[in-house]
């Protein structure tokens, strides 16, 4: 039989969270493997913020000069391999990758993200992470005082028009359908002066991703710039759950404050485990898992 290819720690996953917890753990002189697909969810985002030093530039950008930086430590090798299998257990896993090879390491860090699932409409996906936004702390600065749209109802909508309200008095929250909201719900809307629009969404009307109007189902088309959503998600990687790591009621991977998930030997950082999606928030992530995960290594020799 083949002999596997040994290291201490194989990392799925090769964005943020995946490089930074690469970059501790090869400071820290142990043998990491890097395995990464190059499909990130922010592929198309133009500007990335909130992060020090790296304030607008491109996520791509910021990548690569991240994987640029962390393979410059011998101790660290990527590949362009997804992985389609793990067995084993703590300090004896085996990886198997999408290219039939087969390595062995002691711990695992899955770093997979999520993958948006996006609403069926029209030049959604086209503009998704340009004017059809998430975040108002990643975005929210750039659309400040614009015509701003909502993809939101109930509840929900009346926590986060609150927020986005803090950037934009131009706002409408489109229900896509008949409004849940109560009486008294309805006039804190109005005194906040947020207008709701319950004829169905339509199409999204960009220019390279980026918005001029909303185009709904009875003709009209509502003159916009920037629209915030929140699709659903699922998990990029199938493994962890499969291994038995316990995931929590919508879907994300269940750490505790050092990115160990519920299976030992296991960590995960980054996009898959919170709601914080931001490059900031998976780099510390990262850096935490790693650093973590060296100790748990020294530990155990």
């Amino acid at each position: 039989m083949k002999n596997q290819e040994q290291f201490d720690v194989v990392i799925v996953g090769g964005s943020y969270a995946g490089l930074s917890a690469a970059m501790a753990l090869g400071r820290a002189i142990q043998q990491v493997l890097v395995l990464d697909t190059g499909k990130p969810c922010n592929y198309q985002t133009p500007h990335s913020h909130n992060f020090l030093t790296q304030d607008g530039s491109t996520p791509a950008a910021i990548a690569a000069q991240a994987k640029a930086q962390v393979l410059a430590y011998p101790t660290v090798q990527f590949r362009n391999e997804a992985a389609v299998d793990v067995t084993g257990e703590d300090n004896h896993f085996t990886v198997t990758t999408d290219t039939g090879a087969q390595v062995q390491a002691r711990k695992l860090l899955f770093a997979t993200g999520v993958r948006d699932l996006m609403p069926a409409i029209p030049g959604f996906v086209e503009s998704w992470g340009i004017s059809v936004i998430h975040c108002p702390y990643c975005h929210g600065y750039e659309y400040r005082g614009q015509p701003t749209g909502m993809l939101t109802n109930g509840p929900v909508a009346m926590e986060w028009s609150q927020l986005i309200r803090n950037w934009t008095d131009q706002l409408t929250i489109f229900t896509n359908g008949e409004a849940s909201f109560l009486p008294e719900q309805r006039a804190q809307l109005a005194a906040r002066q947020i207008a709701v629009e319950e004829t169905p969404v339509q199409e999204i009307i960009h220019h390279n991703g980026y918005l001029t109007h909303i185009g709904l189902a009875d003709g009209r088309q509502v003159p916009l710039t920037a629209f915030y959503a929140r699709p659903e998600f699922e998990q990029h990687c199938h493994l962890p759950r499969l291994l038995g790591c316990d995931h929590n009621e919508v879907g994300r991977i269940v750490v505790d404050s050092m990115q160990k998930t519920t299976v030992p030997g296991i960590y995960a950082a980054g996009d898959a485990t919170t709601m914080m999606r931001t490059v900031s928030i998976a780099v510390a992530g990262g850096t935490t898992a790693g650093a973590l995960i060296n100790h748990e290594l020294l530990a155990t020799g």
